[in-house]
């Protein structure tokens, strides 16, 4: 099996290298930064890249998914020390449908290094991996949505209006209509969204959060 490793940390790269190469797996490329990910996977046309999500020269990018564009049926196995991403609107771009096999893992939570050739064994048969967290932390953003999808436009101006820290009466006022609307759209909104009333939540805040996560 041929792999491609991407990863900036160099001794995490070299760790990388060695390992799988003691598998009897050849490693046919180690680079560091997005560019190189995709003329690796142009040149060498692995069974799979273990792939560092976040790496130079644009850190804020996705790297693993530059390749889609150039090679569509390549199979990844991207890493990310961050689980933050998960709570974003826009899913990392390494994880748009594709037929070829996929898989997502949080350095901090690979542990067992069988458990790792497994998944890296199996995602380049096609199948797919992910570390638990991000199935959970995916779920849940599906969850937010779909309540989010349930509101109206007009409950949707108003959570926007209390985004910016706007008060009932403000938001009356920006809305052109009665702060007793904008009481019952709150109110509206506090159930859709599932956030019932408690003693220690304000509900405010986490309708807002909400929002604010997509």
């Amino acid at each position: 099996m041929r792999v491609v490793i991407a990863e900036d940390a160099v001794l995490l790269r070299e760790g990388l290298t060695r390992l799988i190469s003691d598998t009897g797996m050849e490693v046919v490329a180690g680079v560091g930064d997005g560019p190189g990910l995709v003329a690796a996977v142009v040149a060498h046309r692995p069974d799979v890249a273990i792939v560092a999500v976040r790496m130079p020269p644009d850190t804020a990018t996705m790297g693993c998914g530059r390749p889609w564009r150039r090679e569509p049926g390549y199979r990844t196995v991207p890493s990310s020390c961050s689980r933050s991403m998960w709570r974003s609107a826009t899913p990392p771009n390494c994880l748009r449908p594709t037929p070829a096999g996929v898989g997502y893992l949080l350095k901090e939570r690979v542990a067992d290094v069988a458990e790792f050739l497994a998944a890296v064994r199996q995602v380049a048969a096609g199948g797919t991996v992910f570390d638990p967290e991000v199935v959970r932390q995916l779920v849940a953003r599906r969850r937010r949505a779909a309540r989010l999808d349930a509101l109206t436009a007009r409950e949707r101006e108003v959570l926007a209006l209390m985004a910016e820290g706007r008060s009932n009466a403000a938001i009356a006022e920006r809305l052109v209509i009665s702060e007793g609307a904008v009481e019952k759209h709150v109110t509206s909104i506090f159930g859709k969204l599932d956030l019932p009333p408690t003693e220690t939540d304000h509900r405010r805040v986490l309708a807002v959060l909400t929002f604010l996560r997509g």
